[in-house]
């Protein structure tokens, strides 16, 4: 059973999974508490891969001290030998004496095995439930690894911004700014965690867009690959994606038989163009590189292509306390080909909240939960 005094130190567990956020995948962010009789003896997480997992970490640190303790992870154990060897077999050999999991690797060739080593072992094994809220809050910390090994494809987040009547941009397209810095600054996070941010060309030509994470702190010392979906190649070598390739790498997806001439002239700047048949496909060759999660940040039309054919999973949406009064303007999904007719018809949140930041409202929804 789990305890309130658990309960603590399975939070722990998360905030230390946290610090692997940034630079953990392809492997999940993983955090590990050692107590004996509710005193933290050790703590561990998950750097990078080839580096130690959360377990091994926080059993160097405890050494003997680990006998006989609890040990809490927000994720199911490793059982196979890959860059580094089994935690299970180091749990085993280091004679904890409880073992309390968050959540259970979605991996085929893991999930369940290292518990039945433990319990095997004799050493007793508590799993949270589904619907505990801090299991929750562990499947969604780990969205896209879990999305690449149930669904084979990344996990999709949508973030935009809108006026409090529902428009994201002027019906000319300029969308700057409707949020404010504070909200600007978080999204400079959100695409330092993510695997690859994603515009059509409708935003990189309009917009411009750098797409980097910038003054982030820590300061970022990956940048995500930047990622658009123009079907025709009609980005410029002047954009500034083109023009700041040496900062991290860009990606064009377009479709077969887009010009050759502009392809070539997009490939001379040092961008990477792709041909793909649809968005399906885009994200299917993301996945086969090792890309887990993908940040969409526009516009309409590219969102309403991935709500129409499911291929949305979160949205974040910043609502400013403006008003545009337009009704030509763009809302937040385009043309998705799967509108309701009535409103009982609509799509149902499996979760939201919102919260203030600066004079924004921040509001961040499933669609549906991590598996």
């Amino acid at each position: 059973m789990i305890d309130d005094a658990d309960r603590i130190l399975l939070q722990r567990t998360l905030d230390l999974a946290e610090r692997g956020a940034r630079t953990a995948a392809p492997n999940p962010c993983v955090g590990c508490v050692i107590a004996r009789h509710g005193t933290v003896v050790a703590e561990g997480w998950h750097i990078a891969p080839g580096l130690a997992h959360a377990e091994a970490m926080a059993l160097d640190v405890a050494q003997e001290g680990a006998r006989d303790a609890t040990v809490y992870v927000s994720l199911e154990p490793c059982s196979h030998h890959g860059r580094t060897p089994p935690c299970s077999e180091a749990l085993i050999a280091a004679g904890v004496g409880r073992v309390v999991v968050l959540s259970n690797d979605p991996a085929p060739h893991a999930s369940g095995k290292a518990l039945l080593q433990l319990v095997d072992a004799g050493i007793p094994v508590d799993i949270v439930p589904d619907d505990d809220p801090l299991a929750i809050a562990a499947r969604r910390q780990n969205a896209g690894f879990r999305s690449a090994q149930i669904l084979g494809r990344p996990h999709v987040t949508y973030k935009a911004a809108q006026t409090l009547d529902g428009r994201s941009a002027t019906r000319t397209g300029d969308s700057r700014w409707i949020s404010g810095p504070e909200a600007r600054a978080r999204v400079h996070e959100l695409r330092a965690r993510a695997g690859a941010v994603l515009v059509g060309s409708g935003t990189a030509l309009t917009d411009d867009p750098e797409l980097t994470a910038r003054d982030c702190d820590p300061p970022v010392e990956q940048q995500p690959l930047r990622v658009v979906w123009d079907r025709s190649a009609r980005l410029g070598a002047a954009s500034r994606l083109a023009q700041t390739v040496s900062r991290g790498p860009v990606l064009l997806l377009c479709a077969p038989g887009a010009d050759a001439s502009r392809r070539a002239a997009v490939a001379e700047t040092g961008i990477e163009v792709v041909e793909v048949a649809d968005l399906a496909a885009g994200l299917d060759h993301l996945h086969a590189r090792g890309i887990q999660s993908v940040l969409c940040e526009g516009g309409a039309g590219l969102a309403g292509a991935l709500f129409g054919v499911g291929l949305l999973d979160r949205m974040i949406v910043v609502v400013a306390p403006k008003l545009l009064g337009d009704p030509l303007a763009p809302g937040l999904l385009g043309e998705s080909g799967a509108a309701s007719e009535q409103m009982a018809d609509a799509l149902g949140l499996a979760a939201w909240s919102c919260e203030r930041i600066g004079d924004d409202l921040w509001v961040d929804a499933w669609l549906r939960e991590p598996r």
